[in-house]
């Protein structure tokens, strides 16, 4: 037992020697418990998760304008104007949760249909398949919107004093035999219209027509998926194995890293540098073989997902290659970066395991970045993570093309590979100590 000890406190020795570790061993799940706990509380952020939603507004009526006032003023959405084919451009790239399209003579068809003098008017509905909770939410909160304005006027708006009394005068000139139900119905519209008659008295300090209270009022709903090409269904393996691909590519990267450490330790380094071969030459030597490793274990893992799982490219199938290749070169550099700022192993594994697993986080590996807030958002987008997992997105279950979809976030990995490699050569150590 007291050889055992011994081993027990010299371990524990050698692991409080390296601060660095330590540090980075309780830092690491503070930081990861900390930024799940502020991104899933919402309080007291009124810009949390707010939902983006473009509405286009073909009308323009009374009744169309109070709808987009009542879902802007909303505090679970982010209500943007736009027009149609703006608005869909928008929810198939993934910029925005849904787009709501009010049709042309939508405000008076709404106060014909509450009172059967039309057909209901048909709403679309755009919605990004891959936010299913989010367009559920904004179709219940149109719904409460469009039920309110259309029969506040139908009930108190001039549209709807017109097509009571268009109603009534067409109901009792029917030369058809009286029956009980059509006799309600006219008594029903005389007592509207004789209240509408006594609410008149009543206005407010802009001279505005007192409206009665809110009603309900027949309308359809037409939604729509939208996705870069038509009849492309949302797979959420692809989404899942696009972010866990890029982690492990990471941690495939950073293994490398380490062992390049491992190896100047050793004098490896000082062997290759006798050698008739230049210091870029060998870092870009390192940098492919770890992109070629690195290309093995994401395209297992893609391969993986296609037989099995159901995942289709449904975009472009030589940019989902270029993405993969551009990834990977992205994370074998990143690898050589941590092994030129790393000073030993231990330490370098320590902070290297928290970088990685930040920037799959941030880049919305874990959860999809829509979730966060506005601001952060905004700042992810200088991670090549985020870029790497929605170009995978994009030429996968979004149906994106080429030079759409693939080319922007490759051009962007390549860029990352590029200053990474530089960075790594002025900064490597050729020597240990």
């Amino acid at each position: 037992m007291k050889q055992a000890l011994a081993i027990v406190a010299h371990e524990l020795k050698l692991f409080l020697s390296d601060r660095r570790s330590v540090i980075v061993g309780i830092v690491t799940p503070i930081l990861l418990a900390t930024f799940f706990g502020f991104l899933f509380s919402g309080a007291g952020k009124q810009d949390t998760a707010k939902i983006p939603v473009l509405v286009s507004d073909s009308d323009g009526s009374a009744v169309s304008r109070a709808v987009v006032a009542g879902l802007a003023a909303d505090p679970l959405l982010a209500v943007t104007p736009a027009t149609e084919s703006a608005a869909r451009e928008a929810v198939k790239r993934g910029k925005a949760a849904a787009a709501v399209l009010l049709p042309k003579g939508f405000g008076d068809s709404s106060v014909r249909a509450f009172f059967g003098a039309a057909k209901a008017p048909e709403i679309a509905l755009l919605v990004d398949p891959s936010r299913a909770t989010e367009a559920g939410l904004v179709r219940g909160l149109l719904s409460e919107k469009v039920f309110r304005e259309a029969s506040r006027e139908a009930f108190g708006g001039s549209s709807g004093t017109k097509v009571l009394e268009e109603s009534l005068r067409s109901m009792e000139a029917n030369p058809a035999p009286a029956t009980p139900e059509r006799e309600t119905l006219k008594q029903l519209l005389r007592d509207v219209t004789r209240w509408k008659e006594s609410t008149k008295l009543g206005t407010d300090g802009a001279g505005a027509t007192a409206r009665g209270p809110g009603s309900s009022v027949p309308f359809t709903l037409k939604e729509e998926a939208v996705t870069a090409r038509t009849g492309v269904t949302y797979n959420s393996y692809a989404h899942s194995f696009a972010g866990m691909g890029i982690q492990f590519l990471l941690f495939v990267a950073l293994d490398f890293g380490i062992a390049f450490l491992l190896e100047r330790q050793g004098g490896i380094w000082k062997r290759l540098r006798a050698a008739p071969l230049s210091r870029s030459s060998l870092l870009v030597g390192k940098a492919l073989a770890g992109a070629l490793v690195g290309l093995i274990s994401v395209g297992a893992t893609f391969a993986f997902g296609i037989v099995v799982l159901g995942i289709r490219i449904q975009g472009s199938v030589p940019g989902f290659l270029l993405l993969l290749v551009a990834s990977a070169l992205m994370a074998s550099s990143f690898g050589l970066l941590l092994a030129a700022l790393g000073k030993t192993p231990g330490a370098t594994r320590g902070l290297s395991i928290l970088a990685v697993l930040l920037l799959v986080m941030l880049g919305g590996g874990w959860v999809p970045a829509f979730v966060f807030p506005e601001w952060l958002r905004t700042v992810t987008l200088v991670l090549p993570t985020r870029w790497a997992i929605d170009g995978l997105d994009a030429v996968t279950w979004r149906g994106a093309g080429f030079v759409a979809g693939a080319l922007p976030p490759a051009a962007v990995l390549v860029g990352y590979a590029a200053l990474f490699l530089l960075v790594s050569r002025l900064r490597f150590r050729w020597t240990d100590g």
